[in-house]
């Protein structure tokens, strides 16, 4: 997350932090710089940086480094004081901080349909108690639906790091006073636990692994065993050169390489970390160590955490507005605006606020805890109000409310094999005599099968899987697909009672393009007919370019819901031709076949709303009222 949501900022210490020999250096500033520049671009969605995420990496190294540094040489000097160092970090956190979250706060008030409203103060909660990566580890994926009206997502990271030396800074006081000699080991162990345990749940897809801090802090120790001098010297210039070359390659690829389907982190979090680690050890006197104190990359470096923190709610606000990603002039735009958000605000805020002369120690205190108060007081405030729905008219609140037309039996009936529940029946009260067998897409479409179902004295299973299409040994991000789809085979295999078996899910999402996903969707269709059961595919859902109901309601909002429209009808076929060159090829081997396409695009453009009701509850999952006019069609 994976990832549209931002990585962390760089709040490790003063921005001309010394390393652990105390020396300032501007090559790290430039690291800082070649962090950020990534996860903006990335954000802002500029070809070549799909993997701009593993900036996040890149910061929990360097503050790693840069804190551990400090921490151990003021321990080792006894002159450590746990109130200093806090002082340091509420220095460098709160101010800017503060400010971003209370703007964020206001623009959302000012902004956000109640629907989307709702979230925010929530977040703001979290993000000011530094337990914002928690709340989001419950509440959504970092690269799904959802990630694009939360606006306070990127303060996952900086919770973590809060996290992290809520403890580290005790734990290496105990070293020091208890196992000097052991210091370096201890760290160096529970590293390769955390790095075991991100492992060994690479594949979670709970966000366990992306979002908390077991799963995270080898990161930061990695940094750490730096500082503490667990890397030997390396003192030959040749060698320096190559390892500070493939520290930069390895950072470089993973940028342009890695994309929101790599399985992150983990094992594929090790080059952007390694490649860190070679940089802050060996590129001082180096080439590429002269090319990270280039002036202008310093200057980036310096306003990193400003420009991290304003960044990603500017590209979140702006896509809100205009109902569609950034592009052309509208991403320029951005990326400038940020850059100019970032850069006053390390001069006004950042700056000021780390001068002890201009704001002593118990005034650094002091405003952290009036700041902190305040937004609570904020956020709680919004949040009673419960998405302030009086500020809209009801034609506006009547299209939003289409993003809670989804089946009622979606919580309950979805997901029941990875929850180790029984399947639902759906329809009349008797024995099943068909089965949804599919994905996200397939639980309105379920619903909308048994109401017909129940009128005629039917039934059906419904067997749904998020992300795991219906499709026979499908080796999906999530391992445990190929186990989900198998059950619901053999369910299929052992109860002959089910003549009919319904296939669902999301064809156009540009994941099952491949040539020998089609095959095996082939084999999976063969197979089931080899059983003797009727096969019925529901083809792909048109997906549209926004949020629905949420698009809906800004044309309602501006009185232009009759200029409603949807994606081109031509594209969705083109994107979707793999399959859709099959679609005779079944039907003359006795599958029957449901067109979402023919029933919701039946000129150039698809249908998003019909009798004033929204046809989908997101971007590409119909709502109850779309699944119902799609089944309707399809008789």
């Amino acid at each position: 997350m994976h990832g549209p949501a931002p990585a962390s900022g760089p709040a490790d210490g003063t921005a001309n932090a010394p390393h652990a020999t105390g020396r300032y250096r501007r090559d790290i500033d430039g690291l800082r710089a070649l962090a950020i520049l990534p996860v903006l671009l990335f954000h802002a969605h500029v070809p070549g940086f799909s993997g701009g995420y593993v900036g996040v990496d890149i910061f929990f190294v360097i503050s790693g480094y840069l804190i551990t540094g400090i921490i151990a040489r003021e321990v080792d000097d006894r002159r450590f004081s746990l109130a200093r160092f806090y002082e340091r970090r509420f220095r460098r956190i709160m101010p800017a901080l503060a400010l971003m979250i209370m703007a964020v706060l206001g623009c959302a008030a000012w902004l956000y349909l109640p629907g989307d409203l709702e979230g925010v103060p929530r977040s703001a909660l979290a993000a000011t108690l530094f337990a914002s990566n928690l709340w989001f580890f419950t509440d959504t994926g970092y690269f799904s639906g959802g990630a694009d009206v939360k606006p306070l997502l990127h303060t996952w990271s900086l919770a973590v790091e809060e996290q992290y030396y809520i403890g580290f800074p005790i734990l290496l006081m105990l070293l020091a006073r208890h196992a000097p000699r052991w210091r370096t080991g201890v760290v160096a162990a529970i590293a390769a636990g955390s790095l075991a345990l991100a492992i060994v749940m690479q594949r979670d897809t709970s966000g366990f692994t992306f979002y908390l801090l077991p799963t995270r802090a080898w990161e930061l120790f990695a940094g750490a065993l730096l500082a503490l001098g667990a890397a030997p010297v390396v003192r030959a210039r040749w060698l320096r050169e190559a390892i500070a070359g493939c520290g930069l390659v390895a950072i470089v690829l993973a940028v342009a390489l890695y994309d929101r389907t790599t399985t992150f982190p983990g094992v594929t979090a090790l080059p952007p970390v390694l490649g860190s680690a070679a940089l802050i050890h060996a590129a001082p006197g180096t080439r590429i160590g002269r090319m990270l104190g280039w002036r202008p990359l310093v200057g980036l470096g310096l306003i990193s955490y400003s420009l991290y923190l304003w960044h990603w709610p500017l590209i979140v606000f702006t896509e809100y507005a205009t109902d569609l990603p950034l592009s052309g002039g509208t991403q320029v735009a951005v990326i400038a605006a940020s850059l100019l958000a970032g850069t006053l605000s390390w001069r006004f805020v950042e700056r000021p606020f780390r001068v002890s002369q201009r704001v002593p120690r118990r005034a650094i205190f002091l405003f952290t805890g009036a700041a902190m108060g305040l937004l609570c007081v904020m956020a709680l405030a919004l949040l009673a109000m419960g998405g302030w729905p009086s500020r809209f008219a009801p034609r506006v609140l009547a299209q939003m409310a289409g993003q809670q037309d989804f089946a009622p039996t979606r919580k309950s009936c979805h997901d029941t094999f990875m929850r180790n529940a029984t399947p639902c029946m759906l329809g009349a009260a008797v024995p099943p005599d068909a089965m949804l067998w599919g994905d996200s897409h397939g639980v309105e479409l379920v619903y909308a099968l048994s109401l017909d179902a129940k009128a005629q004295g039917r039934s059906l299973i419904e067997r749904t899987t998020s992300s795991c299409p219906p499709v026979l040994v499908y080796q999906a991000k999530d391992t445990r697909c190929a186990a989900a789809n198998q059950a619901a085979y053999d369910a299929i295999r052992a109860d002959p009672g089910i003549r009919r078996v319904y296939l669902a899910a999301f064809w156009a999402n540009g994941v099952f393009d491949d040539t020998a996903f089609v095959r095996q969707l082939d084999r999976t269709i063969a197979a089931i007919r080899g059983l003797g059961r009727q096969v019925v595919l529901i083809g792909p859902v048109p997906p549209q370019p926004f949020d629905v109901p949420r698009r809906l309601a800004h044309l309602a909002q501006a009185g232009q819901l009759e200029q409603a429209r949807g994606i081109d009808r031509a594209y969705v076929e083109a994107r979707t031709g793999h399959l859709r060159a099959l679609f005779a090829r079944w039907q003359a081997r006795g599958v029957s076949l449901i067109d979402p396409v023919a029933a919701l695009c039946p000129t150039g453009t698809c249908a998003i709303e019909r009798d004033g009701k929204p046809l989908y509850f997101d971007s590409h999952h119909l709502s109850t009222a779309g699944a119902r006019w799609v089944i309707a069609a399809g008789r």
